[in-house]
């Protein structure tokens, strides 16, 4: 070989190393990749699995009420501060016949007023609905997990949350948050496991020895989302005018620090893309009884799948809740490691919901809700299949990217430093 050419090869070499020393030291510099960097897929498969030991966890029932208290367990053990419960009532509607007319909905539905749905449904659709057979789940375990019905009257329910108090503004804070109730009889892990794992990773981070935020954060937990965003509603009722007041006065402490934004997680992990035609074993397309093709979603998470950012562009602060969307997405191009993320203007259906009109709002999920969910690109929504072993690597690992982009942004939102 050429002496020349040897020289010429350390050179760049050199070169190259010379580029990623100061690259690590700037990673190393940074607090938001220092706090990144601490979220692990295996940490959040095991958040996860720890939730789906209590099933579905049906509003009301032993098994949600058991849940809240392993929650409450594991954020202490965190050392997040300030863990709360809100406590409201809800009254469980009575059973109604299987011919009976649809139930009213409120205006909207639950998504929210009038014309504040999702979006117009195209390309092949699958069915959709709420399993409540539990004959369907062919797992015993689970169905026995599951047994317990919700009860009938009225009982009293609790969201929980906890604090990361602000050190240089206490009194304004960010939400983050996502529910931790289910249905279907299943065990609830992607609806919403995914989401309740994801808040309580990053509580876990961001209370770490050595973190600092300027401002405060939530991490909270509803109850009730399925029977139409009760524990966010209720929330919302009992805290919105607390906001901003020192109590007791001159202590520096804020019980209901000034809303910032919401930030809410719904179904993480699937999105596998629009369902395709079903086939035997010899490539025939599959009928039902009337003759029309049957569709089933594609086994693996297709290589294009992202991390969907919502806000609803017919809110009242749709303007405040677009840029945090693109704040958040430009945070996922900066520190996400597998899959991007789209902003879309359609959320609906989730607890950011009755915030939307109060503080900018958004919504972090696998799919565009008002269009792909409510087409059935989700086979395991509300369904006996919503259990962790339905999913693989790849599918959590859509979930922690979603985690990446979240904490990323809200770390630069609030302030966040990292002490050595």
């Amino acid at each position: 070989m050429h002496k020349p050419f040897i020289r010429a090869a350390c050179y760049a070499l050199g070169a190259s190393l010379a580029l990623a020393v100061p690259a690590a030291q700037a990673q190393a510099a940074d607090p938001v990749h220092v706090l990144v960097s601490q979220l692990d897929l295996e940490q959040y498969k095991a958040t996860i699995k720890g939730l789906t030991r209590f099933g579905d966890r049906r509003q009301g029932t032993q098994r949600n009420r058991d849940a809240l208290d392993w929650i409450e367990a594991q954020l202490k053990s965190y050392g997040c501060a300030n863990i709360e419960r809100l406590a409201y009532d809800f009254t469980q509607p009575a059973p109604r016949p299987a011919n009976a007319a649809p139930r009213p909905q409120p205006e909207g539905g639950r998504g929210g007023p009038a014309g504040q749905g999702g979006s117009t449904l195209f390309g092949n659709r699958a069915p959709t609905g709420v399993n409540n057979d539990p004959m369907l789940q062919a797992d015993e375990r689970i169905r026995a997990l599951d047994a317990e019905p919700a009860p009938a009257g009225t009982s009293k329910r609790h969201d929980i949350y906890c604090t990361k108090v602000g050190k240089t503004h206490p009194e304004e804070m960010y939400i983050v948050s996502a529910h931790m109730d289910g249905m279907g009889f299943g065990e609830a892990a992607n609806d919403d496991g995914s989401g309740t794992a994801l808040v309580m990773e990053l509580a876990r981070i961001f209370s770490a020895a050595g973190v600092e935020t300027e401002r405060s954060i939530r991490f909270a937990l509803w109850n009730n989302e399925e029977t139409g965003l009760n524990g966010s509603r209720a929330y919302v009722e009992q805290r919105r005018d607390l906001q901003g007041l020192e109590s007791p006065k001159g202590s520096g402490k804020y019980p209901e620090p000034k809303w910032l934004g919401l930030i809410q997680h719904d179904m993480m992990l699937w999105d596998h893309g629009m369902p395709v035609p079903k086939r035997d074993p010899q490539g025939r397309p599959v009928l039902d009884a009337k003759g029309q093709p049957v569709f089933e979603s594609p086994k693996e998470q297709r290589l294009e799948a992202d991390v969907n950012i919502e806000f609803q562009s017919n809110s009242k602060l749709a303007d405040g809740s677009a840029k945090l969307a693109w704040f958040f997405h430009a945070a996922n191009g900066k520190y996400a490691t597998n899959y991007p993320a789209v902003v879309g203007p359609h959320m609906t259906n989730t607890d950011s919901t009755p915030f939307m009109d109060l503080v900018p709002s958004i919504s972090l999920r696998e799919n565009e809700r008002g269009m792909h969910i409510g087409a059935g690109w989700d086979p395991n929504w509300h369904q006996p299949s919503d259990v962790f072993t339905t999913y693989s690597d790849k599918d959590f690992l859509l979930g922690l990217n979603a985690a990446q982009t979240t904490l990323a942004a809200v770390a630069q939102l609030a302030g966040a430093k990292v002490s050595k």
